[in-house]
């Protein structure tokens, strides 16, 4: 099976691009509900896994230990802007554990927030590793680190979190993880298939309040990504802009290379997508699609993204994004 069209670009009347990929939606069963493409299909999941990584920080009760709220358990989910309200808070999470910037091994770059890209400018001061992305999720790792006595280097493959997180990892994707690459972040990123991704995420749709250690783990991840989805991603983001939409019903998460997953506790569905080309103009509007499909997003809300006005420098229309014939449905 080969990848289909979900979505398109066009111009001036014209169709400029297709964007190929795949999708699964999977039951609380493990089972195919419906895919297009190839499900498959090996990829790396990229960011949007982060709640499988945070399993072990929950799950071995390190998160409790160590007193962490529902947002700092979605900072741990997270891919942040950098914004101050991230910053502070993964600044503030590691100082109650006695730890710093420096114990990170997230490295840095510039936040994407415009806010506090602009204050460092201005201030002429330098990013540090707390605008990281996925620092949050780091200091989850950091915070499970300490709690079980390991060694500092917790993004070594070899290390005991990483082994954590690829046994949850497999677990929860019902495969032997086809290997792994090197996220952004220096983190290991184990790939599976994108049904097994979309397994996962119906494991954690499924999962009770009261159920195993690590299906209660998983309940309160995805509530907490949908409780708090300004600190999942961040302002003028889709997963942000999406979950609140949704009014806390359901948990979405990005990953770099156009991956998307969601996770419908109502439905007991999971859903993972890739985009062939990694472009994640048709990644959101191929899973504001799929949302809209299950039931728990309004066509309104949808429309943002799967037809999304394309505006140049001086604000005019140039174009559009739209789904591909026959996608969906």
């Amino acid at each position: 099976m080969t990848a289909v069209a979900m979505a398109e670009l066009w111009r001036g009347g014209m169709l400029e691009s297709t964007h190929l990929g795949h999708a699964v939606i999977c039951d609380g069963s493990g089972q195919i509900v419906e895919a297009w493409g190839n499900p498959a299909r090996v990829i790396f999941p990229r960011s949007s896994c982060k709640m499988m990584q945070a399993l072990p920080l929950v799950e071995s009760g390190a998160a409790d230990a160590a007193g962490l709220t529902g947002a700092q358990l979605a900072l741990s989910c997270a891919s942040h802007q950098g914004a101050a309200l991230h910053v502070n808070a993964v600044r503030d999470w590691l100082a109650a554990l006695g730890l710093g910037e420096a114990d990170l091994r997230c490295g840095s770059h510039e936040p994407y927030d415009k806010a506090e890209r602009n204050r460092l400018i201005k201030t002429d001061d330098s990013p540090c590793q707390f605008h990281n992305n996925c620092s949050g999720k780091h200091a989850g790792m950091l915070t499970y680190t300490r709690h079980i006595g390991a060694g500092p280097d917790y993004v070594d493959p070899g290390h005991p979190l990483q082994r954590a997180i690829l046994e949850a990892f497999e677990a929860t994707t019902g495969e032997t993880s086809h290997g792994f690459g090197i996220d952004g972040c220096s983190a290991p990123n184990f790939a599976c298939t994108v049904e097994g991704l979309a397994r996962a995420m119906a494991f954690f749709a499924a999962a009770p309040e009261s159920g195993t250690a690590r299906e209660r783990a998983a309940h309160r991840l995805t509530r907490a990504m949908a409780s708090f989805p300004e600190f999942v991603a961040g302002e003028g983001r889709a997963c942000t802009i999406l979950m609140r939409e949704m009014g806390g019903r359901v948990a979405i998460k990005t990953g770099a290379e156009a991956v998307f997953v969601a996770i419908l506790p109502e439905k007991q569905l999971g859903i993972a997508l890739k985009i062939e080309d990694g472009n994640s103009r048709a990644s959101e509007a191929a899973i504001a699609a799929l949302l809209q499909r299950c039931g728990v997003l309004s066509p309104e809300a949808a429309a943002r993204y799967t037809h999304a006005a394309q505006r140049n420098c001086r604000g005019f229309v140039t174009g559009h994004v739209q789904l591909a014939p026959g996608f969906p449905v």
